[in-house]
């Protein structure tokens, strides 16, 4: 895309922003929710708030870097603690988990905006960091955001994910080049229960694969107690038998529930924990 087509999507974004009056976002830690934070705070000031959602499933570095650089750029910042582990309907990781999730989620942040708004004489809406790419992927959570009212700035700006990495290029932010990394539940295949020691030790893994390879994409998943190590296949290579063993080793050490460990013979793909491997 070229410099002036980008300028132009940047200036749409703004100008969606402005017309808001004031928000309040979601900010998962991920690239996308961090851009438009910093969109926000940037064009709304004191009348954005940004929220971070803090339970089991999101895993501890993206909520350090949202804190970090929420003090660094004096956001004004909440962390809050959502309650889709007391639903029944996400804890039984059905093929619409995330619905469950992102109801709650939205929910909290909903309410947020209400106490927010009472203090002014406009509503504000909440904010997701859905870009245009996901409306082409199977994603429930937009259902949900769809029943809370929530809105989609780059959307509405005609911004996919290149464009929001080319943003962050061009603004030089910390987090331009971060690879994606959806919440630890997305690891567990569809019907094995969502439980923390699963989502801890899927976290486990992939940073001991991560810091160990120096890889940047890598996916721990877990039917029931087996892991399957889901690679790209450039990376292939660099997990031996010598790797996949010491991971076997650390497991049994740190995260017993997981009793194999296997690399998967399917190359890395996103969503793949949807539904039963063969």
């Amino acid at each position: 895309m070229s410099r002036d087509a980008l300028e132009v999507k940047r200036r749409n974004l703004e100008k969606a922003l402005e017309a808001m009056k004031g928000c309040v976002v979601a900010c998962s830690g991920g690239v996308d929710s961090m851009l438009l934070s910093a969109f926000a705070h940037h064009v709304l000031k004191k009348s954005c708030w940004i929220i971070h959602a803090q339970s089991p499933a999101v895993p501890g570095e993206a909520t350090t870097r949202v804190q970090d650089y929420a003090k660094k750029m004096t956001w004004q910042f909440e962390i809050v603690k959502t309650d889709e582990f007391s639903d029944e309907r996400y804890l039984s990781n059905p093929v619409d988990r995330c619905f469950y999730c992102k109801d709650h989620l939205y929910r909290n942040l909903s309410a947020i905006s209400h106490w927010v708004s009472d203090k002014t004489t406009v509503s504000f809406p909440v904010l997701s960091g859905t870009n245009c790419d996901d409306l082409s992927e199977y994603r429930p959570g937009l259902s949900a955001a769809k029943n809370h009212g929530v809105r989609h700035p780059f959307v509405e700006a005609k911004i996919d994910k290149s464009d929001i990495r080319a943003l962050s290029r061009a603004l030089s932010l910390p987090f331009s080049e971060l690879p994606a990394s959806p919440c630890l539940a997305s690891r567990l295949y569809t019907g094995t229960r969502v439980i923390p020691e699963r989502l801890l030790a899927a976290d486990f893994a992939e940073e001991r694969l991560r810091q160990g390879l120096g890889v940047d994409v890598v996916r721990c998943r877990l039917q029931e107690d087996e892991m399957r190590i889901e690679v790209r296949a450039t990376d292939r290579a660099r997990y031996t038998e010598e790797v996949i063993q010491d991971l076997r080793l650390a497991l049994h050490a740190a995260h017993p529930i997981v009793s194999k460990v296997s690399l998967d013979p399917v190359d890395y793909a996103p969503g793949r924990a949807f539904g039963v491997p063969r």
